[in-house]
C-alpha cells in the first residue's frame, strides 16, 4: 500500500501574529513554523500503517524553501520520503490541483490530509482534491481501519460519531482522535540522523492560477476592559448585564 500524507507548514498556535504590506501579507518574522497539527495525527497514522502492514508513506507539502524544515521532520517522524510542490499555497483549488498531480504520478491508494489547516482554516483542500480525482472520501475523520483494499472509517457527524466502510483509492481529512494524543511520534536522534539521508524532491508546479487571492487581514478586535464586582452587590451586576451587556 502507498500512503501520501499532505503536510501544511503553519505558524506555532503560541506565535503572536502580524501583517505587513498594508495588512494584505502575513508577516513570518519571529514565527516559528510547525507541522499542522490536523496533520500530524495524519501522519503518525500513516506511520502506524507503514509498521503493521509494510506500507511506505510519502509527505507532500505545497510550499517554498521554508518548508523543507518541516518536511524532515516528517521524514524523522518515519515518512520514507518528501515531496515539495514549489509554489506560494496561497489558494485552495490551486493546492489541490498540485496534489492532485503528485497523486496521480505515485498511484497512492490511500490520501491523508489534515481536514483543515490552522493558519487558513480553509476545510476546502481535501473535498476539491477527491472531486478531482473522482476519490472515495471521508472528512473529519477519527478513525481509520484498513483491510487490503477496503476500509473502515469513523468520522465525527453532529451529535455523534458515524462508521463508514469503504475502498481504496481513499482521501480522508483526518483531525484530532485519528490517532491518541500520547501516540505522537517525537523525532529520536536516530530518526533525524535517518532523514539527511531520505529522499526529498522539488517539483515545479503545473501551470494553474490562483481562483482568489487575499485582500486584506485583520486581527480581531482586542478584549474590552474587565468589570468586577463586588459578590454583595447584586443589583449593580444585574443592572450591569442588563443595561451594558445586555445578555438579560
Amino acid at each position: 500500500m502507498k500512503i501520501l500524507v499532505c503536510i501544511s507548514h503553519v505558524p506555532d498556535t503560541t506565535s503572536k501574529i502580524n501583517f505587513t504590506n498594508n495588512d494584505t501579507e502575513f508577516d513570518t518574522n519571529g514565527v516559528q513554523f510547525v507541522i499542522n497539527p490536523n496533520d500530524e495525527f495524519g501522519l503518525t497514522k500513516a506511520v502506524m500503517l507503514k509498521e503493521q502492514q509494510g506500507a511506505s508513506v510519502t509527505v507532500v507539502n505545497v510550499g517554498g524553501t521554508d518548508a523543507e524544515a518541516t518536511l524532515r521532520k516528517a521524514l524523522a517522524i518515519g515518512a520514507d520520503e518528501a515531496i515539495r510542490i514549489n509554489a506560494n499555497p496561497t489558494d485552495g483549488m490551486f493546492v489541490a490541483k498540485q496534489l492532485a498531480e503528485v497523486v496521480k504520478q505515485g498511484g497512492y491508494d490511500l490520501i491523508i490530509a489534515g481536514k483543515e489547516s490552522l493558519d487558513y482554516n480553509g476545510g476546502m483542500v481535501p473535498g476539491m482534491l477527491a472531486g478531482i480525482l473522482n476519490y472515495n472520501f471521508v472528512n473529519s475523520c477519527t478513525g481509520l481501519e484498513i483491510d487490503g483494499s477496503n476500509a473502515k472509517v469513523i468520522r465525527e457527524i453532529d451529535g455523534g460519531k458515524e462508521t463508514l466502510s469503504t475502498s481504496l483509492p481513499l482521501i480522508i481529512g483526518g483531525q484530532k482522535g485519528l490517532v491518541e494524543e500520547k501516540d505522537l511520534r517525537i523525532p529520536n536522534m536516530r530518526g533525524i540522523m535517518m532523514a539527511r539521508s531520505k529522499a526529498l524532491t522539488v517539483n515545479e508546479p503545473t501551470n494553474d492560477n490562483n481562483s482568489t487571492k487575499a485582500v486584506k487581514f485583520e486581527k480581531p478586535a482586542p478584549k474590552s476592559a474587565v468589570k468586577l464586582v463586588s459578590a454583595d452587590n447584586l443589583d449593580e451586576l444585574v443592572n450591569l448585564l442588563h443595561n451594558e451587556a445586555k445578555v438579560i
